[in-house]
């Protein structure tokens, strides 16, 4: 073995222990990271109640009451509507019914597989009722569980906040400490203006895809607007997902093929207004990572931390990028993660937009 390769062979062993140390501190982590990244929204409201002479305990306490209400309106909204989509589950069923009826018989012409065979296939692939409630208790019992750890995260973080960076500066060498900081600033921000970029988004694309799927005469249109906004926390997949969710209940509602195809130019045109105007505007060039590297991220999310991975995916490698372009033998991987230089480059238009509307 030639002494070149040593360098080569250690990087990628740290890799790879990097990631067999996500996969399996998974359940140890992952709160962390929620709880972190949510607790830097809210530096700038904690700073600001401290400013006015407000004990950093009950700041930070404030700004835990203020998440879960900003959570809980957003499980209202959600529940209110999911409760008049259910208003027509049986109407629902029926249909769903009637397409299953359908595709056996298509099944049973041109494979050649009877009625009864498709039925014996369905009942031994289908799960117990045991076996479900099982899962289903186990789940919610994860779930609450994570909950509680996130909100108890976010609370101690934002509390010691000035703790954990004087650590990483006493960490540091005297003569970085200055850079340092730099670095733990600039990821701070690009976590607020990741969480409040998205906020905006989300909003914004509920109110065109509320106006675009009430003009179309979408049945539970507000609902389906609430869902594809709130599926834009997963980049590609979740907008897609929602507009399809939306074409197919409303499909099983008999809706016409014009009204489907309204549907899917509805999603063609917010797609458009987002990726060219909303978000050169709200989300900047700071916490923008090119499409290449984002489906990655997205990937490795998945098959580390599964949904949580998905959400958590872009934040993160936005402050790897921030952290390897402040590190001179890291810029290189700064470089391939970020955006082309041709891709920065804004209108005259937008910076007139975001002068107006954004600064």
């Amino acid at each position: 073995m030639t002494t070149t390769n040593v360098p080569i062979i250690k990087k990628l062993l740290l890799i790879f222990l990097i990631i067999a140390g996500l996969i399996f501190a998974k359940d140890f982590l992952m709160p962390i990271f929620i709880g972190g990244i949510l607790a830097t929204l809210f530096i700038p409201l904690s700073n600001f109640l401290e400013k006015k002479q407000i004990n950093k305990g009950l700041a930070a306490f404030i700004c835990l009451l203020s998440l879960l209400m900003i959570f809980g309106s957003i499980i209202f909204l959600v529940s209110w509507k999911i409760s008049e989509l259910i208003n027509d589950a049986e109407l629902l069923k029926e249909k769903a019914i009637d397409f299953g009826t359908h595709l056996q018989e298509y099944i049973f012409n041109h494979l050649g597989i009877s009625l009864e065979k498709q039925s014996q296939i369905l009942q031994s692939e289908q799960p117990s009722i045991s076996s479900i409630m099982q899962f289903t208790l186990s789940s919610l019992s994860y779930l609450i569980t994570n909950v509680i750890l996130v909100l108890a995260y976010f609370f101690f973080l934002l509390y010691y906040r000035g703790h954990f960076k004087a650590f990483f500066l006493k960490l540091t060498a005297t003569q970085q400490r200055g850079e340092m900081s730099q670095i733990l600033s600039k990821a701070t921000n690009v976590s607020q203006q990741y969480l409040l970029g998205m906020s905006k988004m989300i909003v914004c694309l509920w109110l065109m895809y509320g106006v675009g799927f009430s003009i179309l005469g979408v049945k539970n249109a507000l609902f389906f607007a609430v869902l594809c906004g709130l599926l834009e926390i997963v980049p590609f997949v979740g907008n897609i997902t929602g507009t399809s969710l939306t074409v197919l209940v409303t499909g099983l509602h008999g809706a016409s093929l014009s009204l489907l195809g309204g549907i899917v130019l509805t999603y063609a045109i917010v797609q458009f207004i987002q990726g060219w105007i909303l978000e050169p505007l709200i989300l900047g060039p700071q916490v923008k990572i090119n499409p290449l590297f984002t489906i990655i991220a997205l990937v490795l999310g998945e098959l580390l931390w599964g949904i949580s991975g998905i959400i958590l995916a872009i934040p993160i490698t936005a402050i790897l990028k921030i952290v390897c372009d402040h590190i001179e033998s890291l810029k290189p991987y700064g470089f391939l993660i970020g955006e082309l230089e041709s891709e920065k480059t804004e209108s005259a238009l937008l910076k007139k937009l975001k002068a107006r509307f954004f600064s």
